[in-house]
């Protein structure tokens, strides 16, 4: 009786204190952990020396969650990151450049030489500035009207003012005022062709060759998107260029409506300035400046099948990118709290 009167107490002793009891955690094994010679600890499998730490045990004995984190990690998830937002950029070359420094934010193939299309009228409406008074009268010669698409359907009949040749060239993409200016200033457009060829050069457009005044397909012609970006970042520099550039829509002085194609100034945040362009031999092509708070940017893309989904994408990570850039320049000394420049 004696017997089963302790079996019954026992029994009831367990179930009264079940529900405080719980098992024991599962010991966490880390990589720091000291290895006998082969890297095995006795009792356990080897520890695969890739993986920086097993963590969480649940209660009762149930693991909820296990993570390993490879060595390099960061780094390794930075590449796959960029991986990515590469292959979202349709254009075939990209150059993203600080438009103050110069400086380097972004590059694939720029120095790929290819056809320019239009973002070469970004040198044409440079020197008609540069050469022109606004009040100046251009003839139209039979070549520059018979200019294909896209075009302000010149007269020959007629005088224009250089000033609204000039906005029709940078706004509009005008062919025909394009050639109009250059035959005017240099007297052929093939003449006019080899100034703008050297006016790159003295920018630092060393790959850049034009044989015509309005970026028309042309054998021996082409340009990189390092070059235009260097290009466009000179021309912004200048106040009548750059004025221009901005307007999203004017009249001439004969009442035609010029209204501008490139459709970041009013889509982009930050844009200043840009211009657009297309051949079947060039695909799309665009340069243009971008300004948010402080900093300003360049962005060039050649033979783009997605133009201004690339654009978007494009300034965006140019100026995330060009932040941190910035905060690398500067090493702070812990003991001191200085922060100083990195040269």
């Amino acid at each position: 009786m004696s017997k089963y009167l302790f079996l019954t107490v026992t029994l009831f002793l367990l179930w009264s204190f079940s529900g405080s009891l719980q098992a024991a955690p599962i010991p966490v094994l880390d990589t720091n952990a000291k290895h006998k010679p082969g890297g095995v600890i006795k009792g356990l499998p080897p520890v695969d020396n890739d993986l920086a730490r097993v963590v969480t045990l649940g209660n009762y004995n149930n693991i909820s969650r296990v993570k390993a984190k490879a060595r390099g990690g960061k780094k390794q998830r930075r590449r796959v990151r960029f991986a990515r937002f590469n292959r979202k950029i349709t254009a075939k070359s990209v150059m993203i450049i600080n438009a103050d420094t110069g400086e380097t934010i972004f590059a694939k193939n720029p120095d790929l030489p290819r056809q320019p299309a239009s973002t070469i009228k970004v040198l044409t409406g440079m020197i008609a500035i540069k050469s022109l008074k606004n009040n100046s009268l251009v003839r139209v010669t039979r070549h520059a009207q018979q200019m294909p698409r896209s075009k302000i359907y010149l007269d020959t009949k007629k005088r224009y003012k250089a000033d609204d040749l000039i906005n029709a060239v940078l706004l509009a993409s005008a062919n025909d005022a394009s050639v109009a200016l250059a035959e005017q200033i240099a007297g052929s457009e093939k003449n006019f062709a080899s100034m703008m060829t050297l006016r790159a050069k003295l920018w630092g457009a060393k790959k850049t060759i034009c044989r015509t005044a309005n970026g028309l397909t042309a054998r021996g012609q082409h340009t990189t998107a390092r070059d235009l970006a260097q290009i466009f970042r000179h021309a912004m520099q200048d106040k009548e260029f750059a004025r221009r550039m901005k307007r999203t829509k004017i009249k001439t002085s004969y009442g035609k409506l010029l209204r501008n194609h490139n459709k970041a100034l009013w889509t982009v945040k930050g844009a200043l300035g840009g211009k657009t362009g297309y051949t079947y031999a060039a695909r799309q092509t665009y340069v243009g400046k971008f300004k948010r708070g402080q900093d300003s940017i360049v962005v060039a893309i050649m033979g783009s099948g997605t133009m201004w989904s690339d654009i978007k994408k494009l300034v965006e990570y140019g100026f995330k990118k060009n932040s941190q850039l910035k905060l690398a320049r500067y090493a702070r000394d812990d003991s001191t709290g200085i922060v100083t420049a990195v040269r």
